[in-house]
């Protein structure tokens, strides 16, 4: 069975969801939990307790009377003795003095095998007298049990059997209808993002102190120091001055904490010498709300399921009143059972007791009284949903009692919210209305950044990047603070959701600065500033969502060397690349673009006298048109990802110059197209991985000068002979396929450094493959291989091996002789290291601090 906590768990919800929840949804909450209770302990007692105790009907067939003793001794009578062909009987009546008649059934054998005595010795009546008194059935024990468990389910009307369990089902079915509108995925998120919103709104210390000043600065506070202007401090009159913190900067902290939207304080220090990271953090909520407006006043979804779930649980709770009703007198401690199993019992009828009965009696009256207090708590519920138009939400209360009077109305899911808000706290709801005055947020923008973001602050968040250089990274700021350019050692500045960026004159002090990234962020520059970009800036990276946002003066950044583009180049309405001009780029080597691109920008060409690399990745656009490629005819390395490729693009194999090519995640089946790279003399990385490939052409011989060959995560079942006639080749890479057999000829690549095969179906390792003797790396893990050959010790050079995931028994233990092999460098299960003799071990072992526990 299972436990209350368990069932209860469908009751839970986010503890921040509780200001979401008036009191009748709160009281019915708890009601659940209490039916669920009687539902758990009438199962729970049920399971333990319940059963049924059954005694025969018997009829007597003679009458008997009672003898009156006159000399201390008992006199009896016998009765004829009946016997049927069905069924034999034999019946006595015995009178002893007063004693009630006692008329006992005796078997047919017992009947015949002895004649009935009408007189007995006085030892025999003494004994007779002491037998237990009461009416002998014939039933042995098992037939009591058949016919318990028989009347159990024939007499008991049946919601006496299963009543615990269906006050355990309407319970969760009421439980889930109280909760669902929390859980719908549609409603969930607005909810979840209303509730995060609406705490940060309520919690923010910064915006207490803050908003407590705006709500009163044009007003109130106007008015009570023009009427009480003797009552007055002196130094509130000095704190406005935003250029300064004032003497009376201690008593900020307890003024904050004495907030009252209805009653504003009347010594209010500076806004200025507040905490300014918690002003920002305002300035983000006053976008969130904004957003989130304009996200949930479009439709009444909310209101809609809110109003569903509650007619769901009042019909609910209708229909069990109805019928359950109706079985409050069924439930009963006596019940006549007539099983029709005569012929193995010998009765026809049978009185039978339930023990449970008065006890589930209780509970049902109990689970009745629940229901209908849950009722009428649903019927209160629709009555204030239909009593007033939720769909609507006022703030003129707001307004009054504050200077904000330009808060707005609002409607819809978004009204709903702020209604159910007020059924816990009205608080809620008056600190809320405040972010949605422009006012306000106008307020709040008038913050100096540069109070904040000082220059010790700022050298605070300067970190080394991967290439050991000065980064600094400021993320999601109303601008660019001006002790930002102060940081003359200063590598690399990375601007990201900074729309209001301005980039001023000083920057040309940051003379170590080569690396610029602006993620959404259309920043704009002074004309110092772009001379001294256009000549220092080497690397620019810059991620927008449209197209607009790249700023005009990045196309004219002539000592650029590095570009990356992530965002839309296409134009929904015409369909167009927005990319401008890039003939300016005069130094630009490498060009990165990240986008949805149909084909390829014909402003690229503008670059292409000078570009060595081009790196194109997709987000699954399928690229069409590439005949631009081949203008690029300085290209040394180019990457197609992600572009739905079906065959390798005609347009590459005019690259005369191309070095390495990456074909990655494309959707390309076969490779015919090959041996036209026969005239790519300089082409040394050949990657077609995370593709449909099937098979490799026999003329993948023509590319002699190949060194490295990727061709993983592909549906490769066999490696042809002609991969193994390049020569050159140093690194070859087939996991994750099909292949079943490594051919006897790859002992015939004797340049081969770096081999991976894992993820196949490999069960042999031929002896050939130990002739590469310049194998660094090789990978055979989650195979089907049985055993690894002693002339793995030809690889001296060897210093990674992965076995993991294959069917060895043991490892060879010429794995010693491998002499750049170390356990850090193989990969294998615990119990095949752990096989392997001692000086084995001892050598893997050398040079090794790090333990590794499992299994590499």
């Amino acid at each position: 069975m299972f436990t209350l906590a368990e069932v209860a768990s469908l009751n839970d919800i986010q503890p921040t969801y509780r200001i979401l929840k008036p009191w009748w949804d709160v009281f019915m909450d708890y009601l659940a939990v209490v039916m669920l209770m009687v539902a758990i302990f009438a199962g729970t007692m049920q399971l333990t307790k319940d059963q049924v105790v059954c005694l025969p009907v018997l009829h007597s067939t003679v009458n008997s009377k009672a003898q009156p003793g006159t000399s201390g001794k008992a006199d009896f009578t016998t009765v004829e003795t009946t016997t049927g062909q069905g069924e034999a009987a034999s019946t006595r009546t015995v009178s002893f003095g007063s004693a009630p008649t006692v008329t006992p059934d005796v078997p047919l054998s017992r009947a015949t095998s002895s004649q009935y005595q009408p007189t007995e010795s006085g030892q025999e009546l003494k004994k007779e007298q002491k037998d237990p008194l009461g009416r002998k059935t014939n039933l042995d024990f098992q037939q009591y049990v058949f016919i318990n468990q028989m009347c159990y389910h024939l007499a008991l009307p049946w919601y006496s059997k299963y009543f615990p369990y269906l006050v355990l089902i309407h319970t969760i079915i009421l439980i889930v209808s109280s909760n669902f509108w929390f859980k719908y995925p549609k409603t969930c998120s607005k909810i979840e993002h209303f509730v995060s919103i609406l705490g940060k709104c309520f919690e923010s210390p910064w915006t207490t102190k803050a908003l407590s000043e705006t709500a009163c600065e044009d007003s109130e506070e106007n008015k009570q120091r023009l009427t009480g202007a003797q009552s007055l401090p002196k130094y509130v009159s000095t704190s406005s001055d935003e250029g300064s913190p004032s003497a009376s900067t201690p008593m900020i902290t307890k003024s904050g904490f004495k907030f009252s939207a209805d009653k504003p304080m009347i010594e209010v220090p500076s806004v200025t010498i507040l905490d300014k990271k918690d002003g920002e953090q305002a300035k983000a909520l006053f976008e969130k709300v904004r957003k989130f407006r304009a996200h949930v006043e479009d439709s009444d979804l909310i209101y809609k399921l809110y109003v569903g779930q509650t007619v769901i649980k009042t019909v609910k709770f209708i229909f069990i009143l109805c019928y359950t009703a109706n079985f409050v007198n069924t439930i009963s401690f006596e019940h006549i059972c007539n099983p029709k199993v005569e012929h193995l019992i010998g009765y026809t009828q049978f009185e039978c007791t339930h023990n449970m009965a008065y006890m589930l009696k209780k509970l049902l009256i109990s689970y009745i009284s629940l229901i209908c207090v849950y009722g009428f708590i649903c019927l209160y519920t629709l009555f204030w949903l239909f009593r007033i138009p939720l769909k609507e939400y006022s703030f003129e209360k707001v307004r009054e009692e504050s200077s904000f009077s330009d808060i707005p109305d609002v409607k819809n899911d978004f009204a709903f919210l702020l209604h159910m808000v007020d059924q816990y706290d009205q608080l809620y709801s008056k600190r809320f209305g405040v972010f949605l005055s422009e006012v306000s947020e106008n307020k709040l923008r008038e913050i100096s950044l540069n109070h904040e973001w000082t220059f010790e602050k700022l050298r605070q968040h300067v970190s080394r990047n991967a290439q050991d250089k000065q980064e600094l990274h400021l993320f999601m700021l109303s601008g660019v603070p001006d002790a930002v350019f102060d940081l003359t050692d200063l590598d690399v500045l990375k601007l990201e959701l900074i729309p209001e960026a301005k980039i001023p004159a000083k920057i040309s002090q940051m003379t170590n600065l080569q690396e610029l990234h602006l993620c959404h962020c259309p920043a704009k520059v002074e004309q110092t500033a772009f001379s001294f970009l256009r000549d220092h800036l080497r690397c620019l990276h810059v991620k927008f969502t449209d197209v607009a946002e790249i700023p005009a003066w990045v196309y004219l950044l002539k000592n650029l060397r590095e570009l990356y583009l992530i965002g839309n180049l296409n134009s929904e309405n015409n369909k167009m690349i927005g990319l401008e001009s890039l003939r300016e780029l005069r130094h630009l080597k490498i060009l990165h673009v990240k986008s949805n691109l149909t084909k390829i920008p014909p402003n690229i060409t503008d670059v292409a006298p000078h570009l060595t690399k081009l790196v194109i990745h997709n987000d699954g656009t399928k690229l069409v048109v590439l005949n631009s490629l081949k203008k690029m005819t300085n290209v040394a390395e180019l990457e197609l990802q992600n572009c739905e490729l079906e065959r390798i693009p005609h347009a590459i194999f005019s690259l005369s110059n191309l070095q390495e090519l990456d074909l990655k995640s494309n959707s390309i089946r076969t490779i015919e197209e090959i041996i036209s790279f026969q005239h790519l003399k300089r082409l040394t990385c050949l990657k077609l991985w995370h593709n449909k490939i099937v098979n490799i052409p026999s003329s993948i011989t023509h590319i002699k000068n190949l060194e490295s060959l990727y061709l993983s995560n592909n549906k490769l079942e066999s490696l042809p002979a002609a991969v193994f006639s390049l020569q050159k080749l140093r690194c070859l890479d087939v996991s994750y396929n099909s292949i079943a057999l490594i051919p006897v000829e790859i002992g015939m690549l004797q340049n081969l450094q770096h081999f991976h095969i894992t993820g196949n179906k490999v069960d042999v390792l031929p002896k050939q493959l130990f002739k590469c003797v310049k194998l660094r790396t090789l990978s055979l893990g989650q195979n089907c291989i049985t055993a690894i050959p002693d002339k793995v010790s030809q690889l001296l050079q060897l210093t990674h091996l992965e076995l993991k995931g294959n069917c060895l028994d043991r490892l060879p233990a010429t794995l010693g002789q491998c002499q750049l092999l170390r356990k850090s460098g193989l990969v294998v299960e615990d119990h095949l290291f752990d096989a392997l003799p001692s000086e084995v071990k001892e050598v893997l072992n050398q040079d090794t601090s790090i333990p590794f526990a499992n299994g590499i």
